[in-house]
């Protein structure tokens, strides 16, 4: 039987969001852990069964939390092979190839590289959130190259504040459509969900804060190479912000316009996480790793000719 907790929300402070409120009142539930069970139709308003994790609750609201026990069936182990760059007793560095999901989701139940993780590091299972143990930060599945895993508690706590503080550099390459103008810039746009497309981010005005940094590395014709830094972490945030301006990642469905450019071998969106910098969250020295790219997108770029 699930374990049933409620909590009222209090009479001060400001109208917060449900996932939010949550997290912070009832220990070890993240908002990501939160956001599950309101889903799965676990969490009840006043006694009324809600998925809204937008919901704010007013003050007095009653919030009934049903948390399934211990022994309930979890995320499955499954070997699988790794690129792993750097690794050690608190963290490890891998490249995640492209079309491989981060963690399970619709369709994907064990074929992801939290899957893969557990079966290389079974006590990760109890580092960070329990649906997606260890990941601090996260790629979109088609997206290549270098992310963060944290293997202990306290590299998880200290990864995680160190994401949030942008002190951990995190470069991409990235190929858009057009000629990008001027050659180095930052595009400073807050990014939210798309007021009709759900499934969408866009630039909105009630967005959350969102900061892309770019610099020009070759321009070709018709396409721009670019090396790109995430001074935020939004969803979408690369792809978001460079249609924004115009000049969307090429090879990307989803925000490419109606009809996004056709380039040749190239089966899905240009972007790859190329570099990660960053103090080690235990020892504080300097830990640096880099990805070449893959060869599909490196042989795309080589049937471009410079512009």
């Amino acid at each position: 039987m699930p374990e049933r907790v409620t909590r009222t929300v209090p009479p001060d402070g400001p109208p917060t969001r449900l996932d939010v409120f949550l997290a912070r009142c009832i220990p070890g539930l993240t908002r990501s852990r939160a956001q599950r069970l309101l889903r799965d139709g676990r969490i009840h308003v006043d006694g009324e069964t809600t998925r809204r994790a937008s919901f704010r609750p007013a003050p007095g609201t009653v919030v009934t939390v049903d948390l399934p026990p211990a022994n309930e069936p979890g995320l499955i182990a499954r070997p699988m092979p790794l690129q792993v760059p750097y690794e050690d007793e608190h963290l490890l560095i891998v490249d995640k190839p492209a079309g491989l999901p981060v963690h399970p989701g619709p369709g994907h139940a064990d074929d992801t590289l939290v899957n893969a993780l557990l079966a290389r590091n079974p006590d990760i299972a109890g580092v960070g959130d329990p649906d997606r143990p260890g990941i601090v930060h996260r790629l979109d599945m088609d997206t290549s190259g270098l992310m963060l895993v944290a293997l202990t508690l306290a590299a998880f706590d200290a990864l995680s504040e160190a994401v949030r503080a942008r002190t951990v550099r995190r470069g991409y390459t990235a190929l858009v459509a057009g000629a990008v103008q001027p050659p180095e810039g930052i595009i400073d746009a807050p990014i939210g969900r798309h007021p009709r497309e759900r499934m969408r981010q866009a630039v909105v005005e009630t967005g959350r804060p969102a900061r892309t940094r770019y610099e020009v590395q070759r321009r070709l014709e018709g396409a721009t190479l670019l090396a790109v830094w995430l001074e935020t972490g939004r969803m979408h945030q690369i792809r978001v912000h460079m249609a924004s301006i115009g000049h969307p990642v090429l090879g990307d469905t989803v925000y490419g316009g109606r009809r996004p450019r056709q380039v040749s071998g190239l089966n899905r969106q240009f972007l790859h996480a190329a570099s990660l910098e960053l103090d080690h969250p235990i020892t504080g020295k300097p830990l640096n790793a880099s990805s070449p790219l893959p060869s599909d997108l490196q042989g795309t770029l080589d049937t471009l000719r410079p512009a």
